[in-house]
């Protein structure tokens, strides 16, 4: 059971004192060797494994996908039990609930938190290291970490910022629009395309209130910048106003086309996905170069479903695991992210009728007879591939561009407030 807490906003997290974590009781299930963070990491791989067995990893991570939840549950850690003796308990939670779990156990001065690792990227990222509350960095310790290639701004830099060991990259996506190629053979793919589309084919398009809606709000902002590089570097405040206020007057000027007139927005991309299926609307879009291939093999998706990019371009990002600053497991959770990048893993990982993830292994860093099993891997039958898009691929700005977003969504867009 989790403890509840009471937090503080975010807009103080900075002050927020790092807090010293001693742990205790060598080899126990429930503890780690007592050790600060220098110790274990100056512990070499086998003493790690070797201190790891026995232990109870907890993983806090967003559960909304029924393939990913399977292949953890059913691939995963059974390996892990096998391999390592390592138990892997799986909670719900993504984004602001990881960041006021850990924020409110600082500010409780809980030593051992509730929590090893957490699946994280982007805003998330920042905020835990506002609050000191990532644990490391600990990725150069891990053995499959040399089959990744880090010199890729892709993996390297996360929504603007180095990844400087803190995390360890899971994997690699690109956001793609989707359409029926039947219905719409022509997508628009540049805000003045897609004006005359909704206008023609008015309720067919909306913008989920959600992480995948803002993330197509930053391909608008590209855009407007006049380059798919417009958003790099550091967050600039004159840009984005400059930037946001056209976008707002575009979505205003044409949300009488929206689906419901612009009037209200759906609060999760699920939901655009059910409509988009059932014909609702046109467009839809989302991680995952769209993700389609798994919808069309439910029904859900026509077979005609395809995916592309926006012309200036759509963001391209990894995601990534972490440990907590205040983890009991730090060792197990430095096995069980081991595991995660191992070929193994990965490539069960990569199963176009599971997860359909992309590997963020280097494909000449493998074996040859690791590449031999990626060359096996069927090819996605609807869906494009990641390769296909990356000259259409372009960086995460800074989070602070989303937070400003989410923020500015709702108040100039759904309360209609300038």
């Amino acid at each position: 059971m989790f403890r509840k807490f009471i937090f503080k906003p975010f807009l103080i997290i900075g002050q927020i004192p790092v807090l010293l974590l001693m742990l205790t009781c060598f080899g126990c299930k429930d503890q780690q060797p007592q050790a600060n963070s220098g110790d274990i990491l100056a512990l070499n791989w086998s003493q790690i494994e070797a201190s790891a067995r026995g232990s109870e990893v907890t993983f806090m991570m967003w559960q909304g996908s029924p393939e990913l939840n399977a292949y953890l549950n059913d691939f995963v850690k059974p390996k892990l039990k096998l391999l390592y003796d390592i138990d892997l308990k799986i909670v719900g939670g993504q984004g602001a609930e990881i960041v006021q779990l850990i924020m409110s156990e600082k500010q409780a001065d809980i030593e051992a938190g509730e929590v090893d690792m957490v699946w994280i990227n982007g805003e998330t990222y920042f905020q835990l290291k506002e609050i000191t509350g990532l644990w490391g960095p600990f990725v150069d310790k891990l053995p499959n970490a040399k089959l990744i290639d880090f010199e890729n701004k892709f993996i390297s830099i996360d929504f603007q910022q180095p990844i400087e060991g803190m995390e360890a990259p899971w994997s690699i996506t690109q956001f793609a629009l989707v359409h029926d190629s039947i219905k719409h053979p022509n997508p628009p793919n540049t805000l003045e395309e897609l004006a005359k589309f909704v206008e023609q084919n008015p309720s067919s398009f909306t913008i989920s209130n959600d992480f995948s809606g803002m993330t197509l709000l930053k391909s608008f902002l590209a855009e407007l910048s006049g380059s798919p590089d417009g958003l790099n570097g550091a967050y600039d405040e004159v840009k984005y106003q400059k930037l946001s206020s056209q976008l707002w007057d575009w979505i205003n000027q044409n949300k009488q086309y929206f689906w419901k007139n612009g009037e209200t927005f759906p609060t999760e991309h699920t939901k655009l996905n059910q409509m988009y299926a059932n014909g609702e609307l046109s467009l839809s879009y989302g991680f995952g170069e769209g993700g389609i291939d798994d919808k069309i093999n439910q029904g859900l998706f026509p077979k005609s479903t395809k995916a592309y990019p926006w012309k200036n371009g759509t963001i391209k990002n990894t995601n990534y695991l972490g440990i907590t600053y205040n983890g009991k497991h730090k060792l197990g959770a430095m096995v069980v992210i081991n595991f995660l990048l191992s070929p193994e893993a990965q490539l069960a990982k990569s199963d176009v009728n599971g997860v359909n993830a992309n590997s963020v292994l280097m494909y000449t860093k493998l074996t040859p007879r690791d590449q031999a099993l990626f060359d096996q891997i069927p090819k996605r039958k609807y869906g494009v591939s990641i390769e296909s898009m990356e000259g259409n691929a372009i960086q995460e700005p800074d989070p602070k561009y989303m937070i400003k977003l989410y923020e500015d969504f709702r108040k100039k867009v759904i309360a209609g407030k300038n």
